[in-house]
């Protein structure tokens, strides 16, 4: 790794892409009904919640994700299609994490495919972005 590689307008780009694909992914049209059920949440738990908080720490994490993808990428030879396949390497990394901590949870299926998919699709964009703009 060679840090002085790192793009940092790529790093906060690819982390924001992490929200619009959550936006579309969990959007109720999408998986976000089926998301709701299969966490047991209701639509005034969610609404009680603090979305600041919940928002805060959503960027801090999408930003970290993606300065540590960043930083296994800061190599000359790094291009959008290694970007991306790294990208999605590490959503099969994180895929395998979620879905061990929710058959211990005893969440369905459904669940683990929802936030595993979310996780594989959103690294692939955020490596693909930091791989592009070099």
């Amino acid at each position: 790794m060679n840090s002085s590689l790192i793009n940092w307008p790529a790093v906060l780009v690819a982390a924001l892409s992490s929200f619009a694909v959550g936006g579309v992914w969990y959007n109720p049209k999408v998986f976000g009904n089926m998301w709701m059920v299969d966490s047991n949440l209701s639509q005034e738990q969610i609404q009680k919640s603090s979305m600041g908080r919940t928002f805060g720490f959503t960027a801090l994490f999408c930003l970290i994700s993606s300065a540590n993808l960043a930083a296994f990428l800061a190599v000359p030879t790094t291009t959008t299609s290694w970007g991306a396949t790294a990208g999605f390497l590490a959503g099969i990394w994180t895929f395998g994490a979620i879905a061990t901590h929710s058959l211990f949870e005893l969440k369905s299926w459904r669940y683990i495919f929802i936030n595993g998919g979310y996780s594989v699709v959103a690294l692939t964009v955020m490596g693909a972005i930091l791989g592009a703009w070099r």
